[in-house]
């Protein structure tokens, strides 16, 4: 009996151990900030939940800005790459002091008892000194100081563009523990993952900056108050707090400069969107005009997708390029207007993506960038009203270009091994985003943004894997899609499917195509007769065990499944050769078929 039940309590833990959990964790942060010496110095505080079915004897925490010393892993990872990243201006290892950053953590205790910590750079390892059990809560306080870089990667202070500080990535950071265990990579410029829960954090500065954060600010009126003190230039020098609250987030950030303009304009459902761009006049036109812009985004990406589940967003220039963070971004400002409006609309998507569908970027950061890319270029052609025959096509040329280049790495490799950047940067961005492209064209159009909506509504506020959109997408569609992320994200297998030949038999032709490379993709084949018909033929393959619905006017002819193994396929058309004007192997253009050139047959006008 007594081994039955040890039995029994063994598939239980299995059972529990393979539901969806997720660790929660609340932040209470006070910071002050020297804007002299771009030293600060502050104090947190963490409740930390450990939800997972394991005992934790360990934690760990990021400290970002260590990466940017000379000598750190990020700058000898910059001079090793195969290739140069692009979004490094600047060479870590010939920083002065001054323009250095760095993170100290001190004083460390787990629910007042004082910790032993080992220091990895950018990874602080913290053996507990009671383990934490499945369930359990710990409360952590630490003492931290820090100096902001300059402008480097993100964040930094004084940027090409006079912004003063841009704090991303700037506090002690807990690393995510998941179904996937510790995520403690070093930073090496890279992407995030985060944890979930509340920030409490109050910001201490000169009173002549003006704050633009994450979360909400609590002490409005007091600011207010102090507003036209703070932007007199004989008031005497003070520092003012800025106090905000975001809840349900996985990061915090904030910039500050002197002389911002901060503008609101009322979005969807009652959200607030808020403008910080600097007070110079030739900028101030766009970012006004891209305001209603903005709100009009944030409603497409409420219908395509879910709604935006905050009150407030804010778009904010600072860090360089663009990158997004918790209900807000950072944007360089200083760019023409559709420049200005394709990086809003980027970095807003992101806050569906990133910042409420948190994928971990360091492992799947196709999922987040990818799909970014993909509903972000449907936005800018609907709102800007380009009506593009194709509007995907830059994701699209992006992907042929790494496919054809040699230098292709799978989809799954972690975000930091990538041999060469650009390669990292296409499978990111172009690749991911003609994942979806393609998703579309196997399971149609409808059943991709019922997924996508599907899978937003389940997976909110969540860690969501690439199997679990996948399973999403075959629920939605009746279509099975193993081999579709097998081979699309775990491998460079490519697409090249050819006419082989035509050739009449029994008085009507037979069309016999092959695929040349390894990925099996269902087809359509459009076939123009000289009389003026017109056919539509689908071919399934059979590891979909389905089929897409017709998703045009006119009918199709749905033909038997084309088996893997074979690489060529055979069917009889209606009319011999002669009478054949044209044939179209994938007329819709949504399949990254790397080779074109042999996807048409028009007939010979001699």
């Amino acid at each position: 009996m007594k081994k039955i039940i040890v039995l029994l309590s063994l598939l239980h833990v299995g059972f529990v151990s393979a539901q969806y959990w997720q660790q929660a964790i609340d932040y209470k942060i006070n910071v002050e900030l020297d804007h002299d010496t771009a030293q600060y110095q502050g104090i947190e505080e963490i409740v930390y939940t450990n939800n997972s079915p394991e005992t934790l004897k360990k934690v760990f925490f990021h400290q970002y800005f260590n990466a940017f010393r000379p000598g750190s892993e990020m700058a000898i990872r910059l001079k090793n790459g195969a290739d140069k990243n692009g979004r490094f201006k600047v060479d870590i290892d010939s920083l002065s002091p001054e323009q250095q950053g760095y993170l100290k953590v001190y004083g460390l205790t787990q629910d007042g008892v004082l910790l032993s910590t080992i220091d990895s750079e950018t990874i602080l390892e913290v053996p507990l000194a009671t383990p934490l059990n499945p369930g359990d809560s710990t409360v952590f306080k630490l003492y931290f100081e820090g100096q902001v870089p300059d402008v480097i990667r993100r964040a930094g202070k004084n940027s090409k563009e006079g912004v003063a500080f841009s704090m991303a990535q700037w506090y002690p950071k807990m690393a995510e523990y998941d179904r996937e265990g510790w995520n403690a990579d070093p930073y090496t410029g890279r992407e995030f993952h985060g944890v979930w829960g509340d920030f409490d954090v109050k910001i201490t500065l000169d009173k002549n900056f003006t704050v633009a954060a994450s979360g909400y600010l609590q002490n409005a009126d007091d600011i207010g108050k102090g507003y036209s003190e703070r932007k007199n230039p004989k008031a005497k020098k003070g520092k003012v707090t800025w106090h905000f609250v975001a809840p349900m987030v996985h990061d915090f950030t904030w910039a500050a400069d002197q002389d911002y303009i901060h503008d609101t304009y009322p979005g969807p459902n009652d959200v607030n969107l808020h403008f910080f761009y600097k007070n110079n006049p030739e900028i101030i036109e766009n970012w006004k005009k891209l305001q209603p812009y903005t709100a009009e985004m944030m409603t497409y990406f409420n219908e395509t997708i879910g709604e935006y589940p905050y009150k407030q967003y804010s778009v904010v220039q600072g860090g360089d390029g663009g990158m997004e963070y918790a209900m807000l971004t950072l944007i360089t400002g200083e760019r023409k207007f559709n420049s200005l409006f394709g990086v809003t609309a980027h970095e807003l998507a992101h806050s569906w993506f990133q910042h409420i569908l948190a994928t971990n970027e360091t492992k799947h950061e196709w999922m987040d960038e990818g799909f970014t890319s993909f509903i972000s270029s449907l936005a800018s052609d609907k709102i800007l009203a380009r009506n593009s025959e194709f509007p995907l096509e830059g994701s699209y040329r992006g992907y042929f270009g790494l496919a054809n280049a040699g230098i292709e790495m799978p989809m799954a490799t972690n975000a930091n091994r990538y041999n060469h950047n650009a390669a990292y940067e296409r499978a990111a961005y172009s690749k991911g985003a003609v994942f979806l492209g393609q998703l579309g064209y196997i399971i149609g159009k409808d059943k991709l943004f019922e997924t996508l909506q599907t899978y937003y509504d389940e997976w909110k506020f969540k860690h969501p894997l690439p199997n679990d959109l996948r399973r999403i997408a075959e629920r939605v569609s009746g279509i099975q899609l193993q081999w579709y992320l097998t081979d699309w994200t775990q491998t460079t297998n490519k697409i090249d499917y050819e006419i082989s030949s035509i050739e009449d038999k029994n008085g009507a032709a037979e069309l016999v195509l092959r695929r040349k490379e390894l990925m099996p993709m269902p087809l359509e084949v459009l076939v123009q007769y000289s009389d003026g018909l017109t056919e539509l033929h689908y071919i399934p393959i059979s590891l979909m065990r389905g089929e897409k619905e017709n998703p045009y006017e006119m009918e199709w002819n749905v033909h038997k499944d084309w088996a893997w193994a074979n690489p060529e396929y055979k069917f009889m058309l209606s009319q011999p050769k002669s009478a054949i004007e044209t044939i179209v192997i994938d007329p819709s253009n949504l399949m990254a078929d790397i080779d074109k050139t042999n996807n048409y047959y028009v007939r010979s006008q001699k």
